[in-house]
């Protein structure tokens, strides 16, 4: 048992430096980590980075007790970001990450090669799942496709049998994003397979129930969270205890930014086909999607962004998805002829 997880360890990093970081001798690799994280996973990319001819450099800190800017105050902020700004690559693998904080705004301002990975907290059985067993060139090919026709869309559908009935439309000055794991390029990078839409503000509307909701207790049980969408903006939240739980747990933001759309991202990989419980794998789940709301970075949303004072997500698996008047995805499987031989390479291989 120790034996496999030790390999686990060595099999994902050997796939994130070598076939998707593509790193090359003399470059410098940051990873950052906390005492919540896990150090194993560190040591092990460190190894890989070494065997390559790269140069490792652990950055490790206490856990802060927020993530993004509110975690700040707990991290000598001002080495890392010193260090951030001169590496080639930085995987994050933080319990508490740094992502969105003024350390990483400041990283991708003035360091324009960089090429960073957040994989937070996700246990190496997820990594596994999430990163191993595909080939990146076959899953760019084909998000790359879905991408080109939802940039072409004026409208998006999505619909579930659990009672998910939503739509909205798209614009052209917002992000379309991908992401298929290759981090060989200056990359803002998360989790491979799938294609990013931020919708056109104030354009959702309908019905969106979960299969699974950050800070609720929906995912595996019976309770459910339904949202009703009007103009962009939650305008109920519907269900039993867990609804009235999140209703509480939203307010308490005070903040009528995290009742908004920040971004619906379609779930296309391959390794990923039923839920775990982990949202950053959850997100990507083969024929599902995920809804996120609150803060939405201007690099997303140009030119000012959506400031809010958190982010959340959801995940409604097993969903037809409409483009305009075009057909994808039918109930968890991909239908269009189009993307149809490219999907069934993806998932036989």
């Amino acid at each position: 048992m120790i034996a496999d997880y030790f390999l686990e360890h060595t099999k994902i990093s050997k796939v994130l430096i070598e076939d998707m970081f593509q790193v090359k001798p003399g470059e410098t690799i940051a990873i950052t980590g906390d005492s919540g994280s896990d150090r194993d996973l560190a040591d092990a990319l460190a190894e890989a980075v070494f065997s390559v001819g790269g140069k490792p450099l652990i950055l490790w800190t206490p856990k802060a007790a927020h993530d993004g800017h509110a975690g700040e105050i707990d991290l000598p902020a001002k080495a890392l970001t010193a260090a951030l700004c001169k590496v080639d690559a930085w995987i994050e693998i933080g319990s508490s990450v740094m992502l969105y904080s003024h350390i990483w705004e400041t990283a991708f301002s003035k360091n324009k090669k960089l090429r960073y990975l957040v994989l937070g907290n996700s246990s190496v059985q997820s990594l596994m799942r999430t990163f191993v067993g595909f080939d990146v060139d076959v899953l760019n090919s084909f998000l790359l496709k879905v991408k080109a026709m939802t940039e072409k869309s004026k409208t998006i559908r999505i619909v579930s049998d659990n009672g998910t009935d939503v739509s909205y439309e798209t614009d052209a000055n917002y992000m379309f994003d991908i992401d298929s794991g290759d981090y060989s390029k200056p990359i803002f990078g998360t989790a491979p397979g799938y294609v990013n839409v931020v919708p056109k503000t104030g354009s959702m509307n309908g019905t969106i129930v979960f299969d699974l909701l950050m800070n609720t207790n929906v995912y595996d049980t019976k309770n459910s969270v339904e949202f009703k969408m009007k103009n962009g903006t939650i305008e109920t939240i519907n269900g039993g205890e867990e609804a009235e739980n999140f209703k509480s747990y939203i307010a308490s933001f005070h903040d009528p930014n995290m009742y908004k759309i920040s971004h619906n991202m379609f779930g296309f990989n391959p390794g990923v086909r039923a839920l775990s419980g982990e949202i950053v794998e959850d997100e990507r789940i083969w024929g599902g999607v995920d809804f996120g709301f609150g803060h939405t970075s201007p690099m997303d949303m140009p030119p000012y962004g959506q400031p809010a004072k958190s982010h959340f997500d959801g995940v409604v698996e097993k969903v037809s998805i409409f483009l305009d008047d075009i057909q994808i995805v039918d109930n968890g499987e991909v239908c269009h002829p189009i993307l149809k031989p490219l999907a069934e390479k993806l998932l036989n291989n």
